[in-house]
């Protein structure tokens, strides 16, 4: 009786996720209809994402979002005629005091980068834009290196957020033009 329940619940979501019009991302059609996965990526997809030219960006901040985006969108090396250009066009960090002790001096911070890109075409007209937030934090401890540490963890870290959220925005865009389904302005 047990078992039969928690095979309906598997069953059950996969069925609410199929009615909602979810689709793989990096999957291969197979007809109008049919899906399957073929231990490739869709080329398409990934080709579109390899086309696009990443700025330099300031700061050390900047240099390590754009590694992060040159590994995730063009593994293979930068492109040589690129189709689409992105910008960071700013790059804002708050740190926020928290923790604190009696002496109001704080033990904790929470670090939140928030930044804005544009994917352009070659011609500069602006094809998507928006912004990426990354909240993370660190422990402020009495050892100055291990603090220093903790900054330097919390910059990679922010920096692999915004770069997965970027490229995961450009790869919803990219599947939104090539399958002719949902609204390419909401990326």
């Amino acid at each position: 009786m047990f078992c039969k329940k928690r095979n309906i619940i598997p069953v059950a979501a996969l069925m609410l996720v199929s009615a909602c019009g979810f689709e793989p991302l990096y999957v291969e059609k197979k007809s109008s209809g049919q899906w399957y996965y073929d231990n490739k990526f869709d080329t398409g997809i990934k080709e579109e994402m390899a086309s696009v030219k990443v700025e330099l960006i300031q700061d050390r901040i900047g240099q390590l979002i754009r590694n992060d985006l040159l590994d995730k969108l063009s593994p293979k090396g930068e492109p040589k005629h690129a189709k689409y250009i992105l910008s960071v066009t700013s790059i804002n960090k708050q740190e926020i005091d928290q923790a604190l002790r009696n002496d109001i001096t704080a033990t904790r911070k929470k670090v939140i980068y928030k930044v804005t890109y544009v994917l352009r075409n070659p011609e500069r007209k602006t094809l998507i834009n928006g912004t990426s937030v990354a909240y993370t934090g660190y422990d402020i401890l009495r050892d100055p290196y291990s603090t220093t540490f903790a900054q330097k963890k919390v910059e990679k870290n922010a920096a692999k957020i915004i770069a997965n959220d970027i490229s995961l925005r450009l790869g919803a865009y990219f599947h939104s033009l090539q399958t002719k389904r949902g609204d390419p302005d909401e990326y």
